[in-house]
């Protein structure tokens, strides 16, 4: 079975299909593995942090932190993807992520959902 011939949409840029839903049209659910996570802390650049303070005052995109943020998200989710594979996963279903404010120095992003494998029908 190959993932790579997942015919929803975009077509996943690794072995492992990571999807929000709780199941995958055409595919079932072979055996659950159970919970996999990427977790990473980023601290913030103190120019980044004056400029973002200065930004807020009249307004718009803090673009630095964007960049910043979206970075961390794509570190999480591979290291998520990476969790999965090592276990022997295919899937991971119920994907989400979640971000908390790490001691006021950083930010803490998690990548989590369920890893499975997961077989065409």
């Amino acid at each position: 079975m190959g993932i790579e011939d997942y015919g929803g949409g975009q077509v996943p840029q690794s072995d492992v299909l990571v999807v929000t839903a709780n199941d995958v049209p055409g595919y079932r659910v072979e055996r659950v593995i159970g919970e996999v996570f990427g977790l990473t802390v980023r601290s913030r650049h103190l120019g980044s942090q004056i400029g973002a303070g200065l930004k807020s005052l009249v307004g718009g995109e803090l673009r630095g932190l964007t960049k910043t943020l979206v970075e961390t998200r794509n570190q999480a989710m591979e290291r998520l993807v990476e969790q999965a594979r090592a276990r022997g996963a295919n899937g991971v279903l119920a994907f989400r992520f979640d971000v908390t404010e790490a001691a006021d120095v950083g930010t803490e992003v998690c990548a989590y959902g369920t890893a499975v494998v997961l077989a065409r029908e």
